[in-house]
């Protein structure tokens, strides 16, 4: 049975969920506001077994659903159907856990204005959870993407010195119980290929569900 949480997340961040077998072109409003980090996402989609929800902004959804009607052109023509030509789509794995990995904890919350922490941790506006050495350098952190309340996404990074030492593993593990506490559902994605981000996520309790995410995002 799906969560609850994720269920509730992936209604309000997409617009709707469930939907039947096929590819199903919604309208919502998140698609022309900025996101947690004040940029766009103009197009996101979700795809669990033979269901595809694609969210984009309501204006969109005639054009964007006669697109859909030759999926073999979505990939490249979908920028520029949701306004924004020069953008790239993101074709990631779409993962989730209510049970992280009983990893031990390895981080430390702190703010993300912290000085000496890498520039994509400083986007996030709350506490980052982060890896330090002995000199206070930076070795690894977790954000998270507080999407909506029902759903917060994490995204890691290690400095390529203290990769190999399970950091990244355990701090993913330690934020998703966090966010668990907070009572959302943690989300991880990676791109298809990051094999590395994908043994991170199963490590961390994040197995692979089949389940896809992709979208019109910022580079």
């Amino acid at each position: 049975m799906l969560d609850r949480r994720l269920h509730l997340h992936l209604a309000t961040w997409l617009g709707q969920w469930p939907a039947g077998p096929g590819l199903h072109v919604v309208g919502s409003w998140r698609r022309t506001s900025p996101a947690w980090d004040g940029r766009l996402r103009p197009a996101v989609a979700v795809r669990a077994g033979a269901s595809t929800v694609l969210s984009v902004p309501p204006d969109r959804v005639p054009v964007v659903r006669e697109l859909a009607r030759r999926p073999e052109r979505l990939p490249r023509a979908l920028p520029a159907e949701v306004g924004h030509a020069g953008w790239a789509v993101h074709d990631d794995v779409f993962r989730w856990s209510v049970a992280p990995a009983p990893l031990p904890d390895v981080g430390e919350w702190i703010p993300p204005g912290t000085v000496g922490l890498p520039s994509w941790l400083r986007l996030f506006d709350r506490a980052v959870l982060v890896v330090r050495d002995d000199r206070g350098r930076y070795l690894a952190g977790v954000g998270i993407k507080r999407h909506d309340r029902y759903g917060h996404e994490l995204a890691v990074g290690t400095v390529p010195a203290a990769r190999g030492r399970g950091l990244a593993r355990r701090l993913v593990a330690q934020a998703a119980r966090r966010v668990l506490d907070e009572g959302a559902v943690p989300t991880y994605l990676h791109d298809r290929r990051n094999a590395a981000s994908a043994r991170v996520a199963e490590a961390a309790g994040f197995p692979d569900r089949r389940w896809r995410s992709y979208g019109v995002y910022p580079s």
